[in-house]
């Protein structure tokens, strides 16, 4: 994603012969390279020129959008899919979950009916749709789903958590965690988080308890300890937080 690495992906797409798009993964590789590096409008010019569009370049084109924070292109753009697939319409919750609007919540609840059954083997689909929902403010709609849901995978259960802590649920997101068989390094991210709205000592005692049990491995992702140290300071325990800071090596 650096300058050079976009001058290079230009000079090589001014080299390509025609023929090689004939290969549609091709164009699709481009425009992701494109995107990365930033040059949306050189995407842009590329994606809309192009005689060969397939759907992956659609879903390029997409995750660029959401990527570079413009919600408003993906959308318009999912609307120009002919016959959408799973992948697109995760990348459609994705932009109206940046979106947080009322209209973006009527999207995500009128697309979401249209869905066929076989795009939630894509776990990742729900995962987005729970996202999008909370991140709009409906709870209740992401409650009911989520709890329907059979194929519950560890990042719909994070999406949940994640959902009642923004909207100042922190006993329910507890509650969520409580129900996790195997919690990873985001669900105790995010139960730390929890602890740290309530700031009782009922939510000192489950972070300490549950601090005590976090696997070493954990503390790779950098954000975990500071959503401990945070929680432990607005739960008011100073010594400990210190204590912990200061033995820390991943600072």
């Amino acid at each position: 994603k650096t300058k050079e690495a976009l001058d290079l992906v230009k000079k090589i797409s001014k080299r390509i012969p025609k023929s090689f798009y004939s290969n549609p993964h091709l164009l699709t590789s481009l425009l992701d390279a494109l995107m990365k590096c930033g040059d949306l409008a050189h995407a842009e010019a590329l994606f809309y020129s192009s005689k060969e569009k397939v759907l992956s370049s659609f879903g390029a084109m997409m995750k660029g959008y959401v990527d570079n924070n413009l919600p408003e292109k993906a959308i318009d753009l999912f609307n120009e899919v002919e016959n959408p697939d799973d992948v697109h319409t995760l990348l459609l919750f994705n932009s109206c979950a940046q979106l947080k609007t009322k209209e973006a919540l009527d999207l995500v609840k009128k697309i979401s009916k249209q869905i066929p059954k076989s795009f939630y083997s894509n776990p990742h689909l729900l995962t987005s749709l729970l996202d999008a929902l909370m991140k709009c403010g409906d709870v209740a709609h992401a409650e009911a789903l989520f709890y329907s849901s059979k194929e519950k995978v560890l990042s719909s259960f994070g999406a949940m958590m994640k959902g009642y802590v923004d909207n100042n649920l922190p006993e329910k997101a507890i509650d969520l965690f409580n129900e996790v068989e195997n919690p990873d390094d985001v669900h105790m991210l995010l139960l730390f988080n929890s602890c740290a709205q309530l700031k009782t000592k009922e939510a000192l005692d489950l972070v300490k308890k549950i601090s005590k049990r976090i696997p070493k491995s954990f503390y790779s992702n950098p954000h975990l300890l500071t959503s401990l140290l945070d929680a432990l300071m607005k739960c008011g325990d100073v010594a400990h937080a210190e204590a912990l800071f200061y033995s820390s090596k991943e600072k």
